[in-house]
């Protein structure tokens, strides 16, 4: 354990393309290992692609960047059977976790048969930053708007609840994205609800938005409340993160 206080860092980013690897680390990575306060060893970040399947080839392609980047990569798979013993061990000992994206839906059912629901509460209270990218980032909240049941936007609202808003993730890539989250706040399926553009992260101290944060320019965070019958969105100017390495 590193992180002084309980710490999610919720995203949609985290990957470029590297100058000699297919994918590499962004700053919202780099940035979510800095908060676990890890220092004069290299950092320890578990990798969990559950929500694509634990696709082998991207297993790979995150050890590479985790190779590039400096940092000891586990990755956590659950296809066809935990490859780990003692998976809660394993998470405990980390001090980042990064969760791809992909299906949030079937994330969430495969985690809970697993008992991942609560290794990874245990290990956020514990201080190991919990951290993502899309589906990897509504895992963290009541619930958002999925793809998870086809082309059509729909919304998922038993996640794991750790934080107590919604999360609306491509805010500003997916044309649907936006009027869904606007609905599904005014009518009371979502509460409260914390979005973000591509390559924007969300930092949480306890259930406390602290900090947002972006790996590009012009992009930008949006808390969507409900107000009378409709509802209200304020944009949140982040800061820039630096480059990797910089």
């Amino acid at each position: 354990m590193t992180a002084t206080e309980p710490t999610i860092v919720a995203t949609s980013g985290g990957h470029r393309r590297g100058d000699r690897i297919w994918v590499g680390f962004h700053s919202l990575v780099h940035h979510a290992v800095e908060l676990s306060g890890v220092n004069g060893r290299r950092p320890k970040v578990m990798y969990v692609g559950t929500a694509i399947g634990d696709a082998e080839h991207m297993t790979a392609r995150m050890g590479e960047a985790a190779r590039v980047a400096g940092f000891d990569l586990t990755p956590l798979q659950l296809f066809p059977m935990p490859n780990i013993e003692d998976v809660e061990g394993a998470v405990l000992d980390q001090d980042v976790v990064w969760v791809m994206g992909g299906s949030v839906v079937n994330l969430l059912a495969v985690w809970r048969v697993h008992g991942l629901d609560t290794v990874f509460r245990r290990a956020w209270e514990a201080g190991v930053v919990l951290s993502g990218v899309s589906a990897g980032s509504i895992c963290w909240f009541q619930g958002g708007t999925t793809d998870s049941f086809g082309p059509r936007l729909r919304p998922v609202t038993d996640a794991l609840g750790y934080l107590p808003y919604g999360n609306g993730v491509h805010y500003d890539s997916d044309a649907g994205r936006r009027p869904l989250v606007h609905g599904l706040v005014a009518d009371g399926t979502l509460p409260e609800t914390h979005c973000t553009d591509d390559g924007v992260g969300l930092v949480y101290h306890g259930t406390k938005l602290t900090e947002v944060v972006s790996e590009l320019p012009g992009k930008g965070a949006y808390i969507v409340r409900r107000e009378g019958d409709g509802v209200v969105e304020d944009r949140v100017e982040p800061r820039l993160l630096p480059e990797p390495g910089a």
